[in-house]
């Protein structure tokens, strides 16, 4: 410190001693100049220390881990470098042993060679000797032979030199006689023999391949080759043949198939099945039943069965025709069954079959089921009823009824189903009957279909109808319009179901014996239960059924005058209160919806004799869809909401009264009414809150439930009798059914059709709803 003082007290002194100048810079200047400088620069030199002080500290870490490593892989080299030692130890030793080896085969190849000399000069000997015994003339039985056997050869004399060369080898090659020959001459006469043997072989195999070799002269020829030992040609000799036969056969049959359209296919699996059968049989009593020799045939059949499907397809009439469907049915009848003889002997093809066949069967009902949904388009026309009897129409049949209706396009529906049928092979029904029904249930859907479109009113798809070709028949009249209703119940119910009777039976007689079959296909008839199938029958009725009500009760409700339904008739007329009148009558919407179901009931009775059920069922629906229309129209409740109209008690008590009315409409007629209650009790509640909401006391000017049910009970009773008790009483039914009559011969005007929209928009689901009646006896 005091030394710093003593510096920086002289480097005053000298400031003063020495007055500064322009061009000198002062020492006090440098030291505040560069001070900060030499602070950072310290600063830096520090860090940069530390960073040096961390790094060699991490490299001395490094060295030390790495120090180990290096005295661990010492380690390991010393250990290498023993075990280098005790391996070049190990190769010396086997080096060792190689070369006695070898030279031990060389000695052995010097031995084997000095033989194979002397063997060679002894061969030549032989062939000296033989041919000076030859030039000489002796008569060795051995060359004689030989020159016997050529000469049999050369004259294609294949039998006896058959013969001769089988008595050869019993005689010289099982027989053993050392001594008087020596192995050379024994190993010359066998070459010998087996180079005849070759010959008699291609000899056979040539005269085997013949085409005009009959069956017996086959047979002695592959026995000929069995006998030399050469079974294996033998067979595919014989897989050959029967090949080429069966071709041969094809071949000349196929220009006839144009000609037997039908039954082509059944030829063709005769020719193919019964070769196959044919080579099985010569096969086993040939060669006996070897694993070897049933894999060959095996992979033969699988191969020729390939070449008859892909000719079944190649040679098919056009597939949406009736004979090419005729023609699918009995190529899988005929040829299963004869799987089903080879499937004894233990040869399956059945499997192979279908696959092969299956998409031309699926493509053949396809396409025909086409043709027969577009032939079903133009049943409906010009449709004049048909009165017909069982024995006309249909087989008999216990569940049809004695007496049944049926209009001409029902009977052309059952005339197509029976052609269907009549084409049809038990085997297609077990393999093909799932798809067939359900290609069934599409017609009847489509029949269906083309019956809405003859019915009055638009259907669920208006742009279809509009887009195919005008309908020219109308069933306007009740009578027109049940009987086609009638008829597609009487198909639904009896015809169709008795005519795929044999479908379902033959279902229950396999679940009786061993269950369902396996291995089969997702089309096959075991695939389909009958209630399904039913159900969806059930729901194609339903929307004809809807329809046909749809139409009926909007025709009723938008009729022009006083019998039209409209709200604003619980606001006019009579003012009094209905509970004082002694004959209070429902509303005259209500009076003619129940002459028109006595009408309607009255035609149902004559044109569905014996068919009570279908009858309940649409007269049920339509007193259903009359409570669901009143339910579901807000034009109509929207006249009890407008504030600008005067509400009277009179109103409500007609209304509660007309709806009583329907309920005794369906007890009346013996309908199920429990639906139509639950209806009119939702109507009923709603008109109460309606009213009770316009200053109308429900308490004071309701009734009690019991006269509202007497009097529809005896409006019903009065109705029936046609005693109303006055005049114009009595004339209102008579006016009411002559404008339902004029009613029937046209449709409603362009403001009835905006309302047939928005009922059909608003009641689709309500109509489909389950809560509702769908079989009167359920």
């Amino acid at each position: 410190m005091g030394r710093s003082a003593m510096e920086s007290s002289s480097e005053e002194e000298l400031e003063d001693d020495f007055p500064g100048h322009e061009w000198i810079t002062p020492q006090s200047s440098i030291r505040a100049a560069y001070q900060s400088q030499t602070e950072k620069g310290i600063r830096k030199i520090c860090s940069e220390l530390l960073e040096l002080k961390d790094a060699i500290e991490n490299l001395c870490g490094n060295m030390q881990s790495k120090y180990h490593a290096f005295l661990r892989i010492s380690e390991e080299v010393v250990e290498a470098e023993q075990e280098l030692i005790e391996l070049q130890k190990h190769v010396s030793a086997q080096g060792m042993l190689v070369q006695d080896l070898m030279s031990g085969v060389c000695r052995e190849l010097e031995m084997w060679q000095k033989y194979s000399k002397e063997e060679h000069a002894v061969e030549k000997d032989f062939e000296s000797e033989l041919n000076e015994i030859l030039s000489v003339g002796t008569q060795d039985p051995k060359v004689i032979f030989l020159d016997k056997l050529d000469i049999l050869l050369a004259e294609h004399k294949i039998e006896e030199a058959l013969l001769a060369l089988e008595a050869e080898e019993k005689k010289h090659m099982v027989t053993d006689n050392p001594g008087k020959e020596s192995d050379t001459e024994i190993s010359a006469y066998k070459t010998a023999l087996l180079r005849r043997k070759s010959t008699l072989e291609d000899q056979l195999v040539r005269y085997s391949e013949q085409p005009s070799l009959s069956i017996t002269e086959l047979r002695k020829s592959l026995s000929g080759l069995i006998k030399i030992g050469k079974g294996s040609v033998a067979h595919q000799v014989l897989l050959k043949t029967y090949g080429s036969r069966l071709q041969k056969n094809i071949e000349g049959f196929l220009p006839t198939c144009s000609v037997y359209k039908e039954t082509y296919s059944a030829t063709l699996s005769q020719l193919v099945f019964s070769a196959i059968s044919k080579v099985f049989n010569e096969s086993s009593t040939l060669f006996g039943d070897s694993p070897t020799n049933m894999n060959r045939i095996t992979q033969w059949a699988e191969y020729e069965i390939e070449v008859f499907a892909r000719l079944v397809k190649e040679n098919s009439p056009l597939l949406e025709t009736d004979a090419a469907l005729r023609s699918a049915c009995i190529c899988i009848q005929t040829t299963l069954a004869h799987c089903s003889c080879l499937e004894i002997h233990g040869l399956k093809f059945s499997k192979l079959l279908m696959v092969l066949l299956c998409p031309y069967i699926e493509e053949v009902l396809d396409l025909n089921f086409r043709r027969l949904r577009r032939k079903i388009i133009d049943l409906a026309r010009n449709d004049d009823i048909l009165l017909l009897t069982p024995q006309e129409g249909s087989p008999p049949s216990g569940a049809v009824a004695p007496k049944m209706t049926l209009t001409s396009s029902g009977k052309k529906f059952m005339s197509i189903v029976n052609d269907v049928l009549d084409q049809v092979t038990p085997m297609t029904i077990v393999h093909f009957g799932g798809t067939i029904l359900n290609k069934f249930l599409q017609l009847f859907d489509r029949y269906v279909e083309a019956l809405i479109k003859v019915l009055p009113g638009p259907s669920e798809d208006d742009n279809v109808v509009e887009s195919k070709e005008p309908v020219e028949f109308k069933a306007e009249s009740d009578s027109q319009q049940l009987a086609l209703i009638g008829t597609a119940y009487t198909i639904a119910d009896d015809l169709l179901p008795a005519a795929v009777s044999k479908f379902f039976d033959m279902q229950k007689d396999k679940k009786g014996t061993s269950g369902p079959n396996q291995g089969l296909g997702p089309g096959s008839v075991y695939s389909t239960e009958y209630k399904e199938w039913k159900r969806h029958l059930q729901h194609s009725l339903d929307k004809l059924r809807d329809h046909f009500c749809r139409q009926y009760v909007l025709s009723f409700i938008y009729l022009e005058g006083k019998s039209r339904l409209d709200a604003r008739m619980y606001l006019e007329g009579n003012k009094d209160d209905l509970h004082w009148d002694s004959d209070p009558l429902p509303s005259l919407p209500f009076q003619a919806l129940f002459g028109r179901l006595q009408q309607l009931a009255s035609v149902a009775g004559d044109v569905l004799l014996g068919k009570e059920k279908v009858q309940k069922v649409l007269l049920s629906r339509l007193t259903e869809t009359v409570v669901i229309w009143l339910s579901n129209e807000q034009e109509f409740w929207d006249v009890f909401e407008d504030m600008s109209i005067q509400l009277q008690p009179s109103g409500l008590q007609q209304l509660i009264l007309d709806m009583h009315f329907l309920v005794e409409i369906a007890v009346c007629g013996r309908y199920p009414h429990r639906p139509v209650q639950q209806l009119v009790s939702v109507i009923i509640t709603r008109a109460i809150a309606a009213f009770s909401a316009r200053d109308v006391d429900p308490q004071s000017a309701l009734p009690e439930d019991e006269w509202f049910l007497e009097s529809a009970k005896a409006a019903i009773h009065k109705l029936m009798l046609g005693t109303s008790g006055s005049e114009s009483d009595l004339e209102v039914p008579v006016a009411l059914h002559d404008e339902i009559s004029d009613s029937e011969e046209s449709t409603s005007t362009a403001s009835t059709v905006g309302s047939e929209d928005s009922f059909a928009s608003a009641n689709n689901d309500d109509l489909e709803s389950p809560v509702y009646f769908t079989d009167p006896e359920a």
